[in-house]
């Protein structure tokens, strides 16, 4: 049987950064990824300030600069006829003042080259973890499937579950979510935007499916312009990404809608998002059949115990976020670099107990707490605006505060982009200033 110090099951964006950090501690670290790359569509592609802040201190900012993103500062909605201002990055504090608009695969590539930089992290693509290994109670490891179909088994002091809402790992281990009600599910689909007078300039990529993209150049000043729509009116809602080249635009159903709403035409919904952003037939013309529209069926919910003796629930695993406001991706991170310092120096001496998990979960459940209260808040707005009555001249009292005074839109920015409690980089991870960046 292979063994490790500390397996995490899962590759996404809380499972790489806790990777990095304990390999920097010096603990060996096998992280175990079901997929072959990290190219999927429709994953949160939103960088907080937060985050950007923990890349400067990785040594990883200079290397993240390179990519190609947009900065969005400014967060707007559209109800009906009237425009609020949803939350503002500009006054926040800090060097990053803005969330960086980047494909994930891209943040994950970088993650994992520098990860990869230290010798004891491994990462092992197309494996993925199918059940737990347990002795007397206390999880020893897990069993996976090699690349190769094989069953396999890695002992570990502690296994960490980051593989999302759907968590393998929790199933498990028997741990179950205290669920919430949401009133929608989301369709997820991309279109192209309309040819620009001025078009950026672009090279070549492809998406998770294989489809050409265009990426645009990381030097452009146009980059600084990156936007986010969100539309509610005539009971419809969606938000939309301008990516520059393409629209990623998540439009909102009833929960449990999603069968009776394609037993349509696809041309309806064409109409409706046409109808909501102002796009015309040419660039609904995209949304080719029901295939190109993806079903995200939410769920959320949080765990009442994120662990167990040998295993610690991390990101959506332990907390499902709403996809409202686009905070799931920043609270795992966050859960990431907490535990990471809590945990290094147990893991180092072989003494990784409940009583240091629990420290995890009590450090990071206020922050997750907060934003849910937060989404449930949110959920009403959306709830109204499916049913029809959410429309400009009937604004709901937080709306109509954001318009009346705007230093709140700072707060709001502030809650979102940096949040509550947020995570600093432990020092055995930091770079030095002044040391040449990493994984550049």
């Amino acid at each position: 049987m292979e063994r490790t110090t500390c397996c995490i099951a899962g590759g996404g964006p809380a499972g790489m950064m806790l990777g990095l950090l304990l390999a920097r501690a010096g603990i060996e670290v096998t992280v175990l990824e079901k997929h072959g790359d990290f190219l999927r569509d429709f994953r949160g592609d939103t960088v907080h300030p937060s985050t950007l802040r923990l890349l400067d201190e990785l040594g990883l900012g200079e290397a993240f600069a390179r990519l190609p993103f947009t900065k969005l500062a400014e967060m707007r909605a559209q109800i009906g006829s009237a425009t609020v201002v949803m939350a503002d990055m500009r006054r926040i504090p800090g060097r990053h003042k803005y969330f960086a608009m980047v494909p994930q695969w891209d943040f994950l590539d970088l993650l994992a080259g520098a990860a990869a930089e230290e010798p004891c992290f491994t990462l092992r693509m197309r494996t993925e973890v199918r059940g737990l290994l347990t002795e007397d109670g206390r999880v020893t490891g897990v069993r996976f499937l090699d690349e190769h179909g094989t069953p396999r088994e890695l002992a570990a002091d502690l296994t960490v579950a980051c593989d999302g809402r759907d968590s393998v790992v929790r199933q498990a281990a028997g741990l179950r979510q205290q669920l919430f009600d949401v009133p929608m599910d989301v369709w997820q689909v991309r279109v192209d935007a309309p040819p620009s007078p001025q078009p950026l300039p672009h090279s070549r990529l492809r998406s998770s499916k294989g489809t050409p993209m265009r990426r645009a150049d990381p030097h452009a000043d146009a980059l600084t312009d990156g936007r986010v729509f969100a539309r509610f009116g005539g009971g419809q809602a969606a938000v939309t990404m301008d990516r520059g080249t393409y629209y990623q635009t998540s439009y909102l159903i009833g929960k449990g809608r999603d069968a009776e709403l394609r037993a349509r035409d696809i041309q309806w919904l064409r109409d409706r998002l046409g109808a909501l952003f102002d796009w015309d037939d040419e660039v609904t013309a995209a949304i080719g059949s029901w295939d190109d529209v993806k079903l995200l069926e939410v769920t959320f919910g949080r765990l009442r115990r994120w662990y167990r003796q040998g295993l610690l629930c991390l990101g959506d695993a332990a907390h499902t976020m709403s996809p409202v406001g686009g905070v799931g991706v920043n609270l795992a991170l966050q859960d990431a670099v907490a535990a990471a310092r809590i945990l290094a120096a147990p893991l180092r001496r072989g003494t990784v107990g409940a009583a240091e998990l629990a420290r995890v979960q009590k450090r990071r459940q206020l922050p997750v707490r907060v934003m849910q209260r937060s989404q449930r808040a949110e959920h009403t707005m959306i709830r109204d605006a499916l049913a029809g009555t959410l429309d400009g001249d009937r604004l709901p009292v937080p709306m109509r505060l954001l318009r009346r005074v705007p230093p709140l839109r700072t707060v709001t920015g502030y809650l979102g982009g940096i949040g509550v409690r947020p995570e600093r980089t432990p020092a055995f991870a930091r770079v030095r200033p002044g040391a040449r960046s990493r994984a550049g």
